[in-house]
């Protein structure tokens, strides 16, 4: 396959001004560009912006593939919503990924390369809006994006066994971090081990409108009076303070070591599975041939002589289809000569077609095993 690149933004807490979409149509001539979006594909040469930049002055998210294995993905978010020192835990032991700060923004910048991972040529168009809800999940408190991350050093053996995962749990997956742990090809079998812990605590009925009762008066003035004025980040604050709420008691973790041997079991089973299926469908494969067979074999008793003028007729075709269809009558009447005792004088008519028919080759060569 030829060199293949994708290229997406989104901008989602502000649209772009026209003079701003003007800008990127010099970067690219063939981009479908909108005061939302950014997207083209290269099949050779290469994109002429810095996605970095990009994303600094424009867009909140951004998706980069090649069909070499790189997966880039880039997520902008206000830094006044997303403390990074929460991540230690998650991060600390991976290089793909980076955290930066940019004029009231962070940018977390996730790019892994596998060069035996397959592409599959699958559209590419929808990725990014797959995935796009991990920006919320992120700006809500929900760090499971990063849990993910911190499998794939599991999955690639940078973590000691001993090792504890940052969060007790990160089921039941979303469809975004089924999305995440896809594009960054995450072993199913970790994923789902990781997954077999509820991430959050159930949340008991009443708790949100308890949290809400339970907050200063002049608070619930201040929060309601940013929600007028349009403050998008009102919700997000809030749910963040009621998931660290629920959250609060400290649940047992389990270990790199735990999980890889968990993973190690699934992939076993899994595998046993697929074989017991395998061999049941040779199973059952092989008793419909055998039912086809016996009706054949039946029909060709009845016939009698019938079937060596049809023979006869097949192979005056001249074509592949002829011979093949001779060569199948014959293959059935030698195992009928077999059963019936008669296999010296199917071997005597045999021999005799062979040799009227030994010019044509192709037909011969059909005969090869009888």
């Amino acid at each position: 396959m030829s060199e293949y690149q994708f290229y997406e933004f989104q901008a989602i807490d502000r649209p772009l001004t026209k003079a701003e979409q003007g800008m990127l149509r010099d970067l690219s001539s063939r981009a479908r560009i909108s005061a939302t979006s950014f997207t083209n594909h290269y099949e050779w040469g290469d994109f002429k912006g810095n996605p970095k930049q990009l994303m600094e002055r424009f867009f909140d998210l951004h998706l980069y593939l090649a069909n070499w294995g790189t997966r880039q993905l880039m997520i902008r978010v206000p830094t006044g919503l997303f403390d990074r020192n929460a991540l230690g835990a998650f991060l600390d032991e991976v290089d793909w990924v980076t955290v930066s700060n940019h004029g009231g923004h962070t940018i977390i910048d996730i790019c892994r390369s596998d060069d035996e991972a397959d592409y599959d040529d699958q559209s590419d168009e929808g990725r990014l809006s797959a995935l796009a809800p991990l920006r919320g999940d992120i700006l809500s408190g929900d760090l499971r994006l990063f849990y993910l991350l911190w499998l794939l050093a599991v999955e690639e053996g940078e973590l000691s066994d001993d090792a504890p995962e940052p969060l007790p749990g990160i089921g039941p997956l979303t469809g975004a971090l089924e999305a995440a742990a896809e594009f960054f090809y995450i072993d199913s079998d970790l994923v789902e081990a990781a997954a077999a812990a509820p991430y959050e605590e159930e949340e008991t009925p009443g708790a949100s409108r308890a949290f809400v009762e339970g907050l200063a008066e002049d608070e619930r003035t201040r929060l309601l009076l940013r929600v007028m004025e349009g403050d998008a980040n009102v919700r997000p604050e809030l749910l963040q303070r009621v998931r660290a709420q629920r959250n609060g008691s400290e649940r047992p973790r389990r270990t790199a070591g735990e999980l890889r041997a968990r993973a190690h079991e699934m992939r076993a089973l899994r595998e046993r599975a697929e074989a017991e299926r395998l061999r049941a469908e040779k199973r059952r494969k092989a008793e419909e041939a055998e039912r086809a067979r016996r009706v054949r074999l039946g029909q060709l008793k009845q016939r009698g002589e019938d079937v060596w003028r049809e023979i006869e007729s097949e192979i005056e075709r001249r074509n592949a289809p002829g011979y093949d269809s001779a060569a199948a009558l014959l293959a059935d009447l030698a195992l009928l000569s077999a059963e019936q005792g008669t296999a010296a004088d199917f071997s005597r008519r045999l021999t005799d077609i062979r040799e009227r028919h030994e010019r044509k080759g192709k037909f011969i060569e059909r005969l090869r095993g009888l």
